[in-house]
């Protein structure tokens, strides 16, 4: 079982940058697939970063370009970098680990960090 937990949202401007961290405990971080997904009010949750145990990643079409998902398997801490930062970005960011890409959902998450992007 792993624990997650999520820092680094807030509120920014349309334009700037924000780097969400996920810091994991209880088991071995590097076994894990890993992945960002969000949620904003009234909307469908949804994948905005994924990264495979061998460090294969994967976007959709809204964030390709501007967000970059990494991960230090020694700090046990997954990141997303996001860069021009726009208000349809607003929601609650989660931290996710899984078997794999595929099945993300279905594993442990964390207890989300709300980024706002508003002027």
């Amino acid at each position: 079982q792993v624990q997650l937990v999520e820092s680094g949202g807030g509120l920014v401007q349309p334009g700037e940058s924000l780097r969400l961290s996920c810091a994991a405990s209880g088991s071995i971080f590097s076994i894990y697939a890993m992945g960002w997904y969000r949620q904003a009010p009234g909307k469908q949750r949804e994948l905005v970063a994924a990264i495979s145990i061998g460090g294969r990643t994967n976007y959709p079409n809204s964030v390709r370009g501007r967000f970059t998902i990494s991960r230090d398997n020694a700090k046990n801490t997954l990141y997303l970098q996001m860069n021009s930062l726009k208000p349809e970005d607003t929601a609650v960011y989660y931290c996710v680990a899984g078997d794999m890409i595929a099945t993300l959902t279905t594993g442990y998450w964390g207890q989300g960090t709300q980024v706002t992007v508003s002027s």
